[in-house]
């Protein structure tokens, strides 16, 4: 058996405003359904999570550069 593709980097605390993990950028949504997903829905979602860590939140900076 392989091991599951996954962001996360153990930061896992949920920004009230944008409702993502500060650590890895999925929702709590796809938090609580990664063990289900394919490897494919998996490398999708996560071939998004840059661009989403990358966005300003409440008026801050963004954690991440593109």
């Amino acid at each position: 058996m392989s091991a599951i593709s996954s962001p996360c980097i153990k930061i896992c605390v949920i920004d009230p405003a944008s409702k993502l993990c500060q650590g890895c950028g999925r929702t709590l949504q796809e938090i609580a359904q990664w063990s289900r997903l394919s490897e494919a829905e998996r490398l999708a979602i996560m071939a998004m999570l840059e661009a989403r860590l990358s966005l300003p939140r409440d008026g801050q900076a963004p954690r991440r550069s593109a």
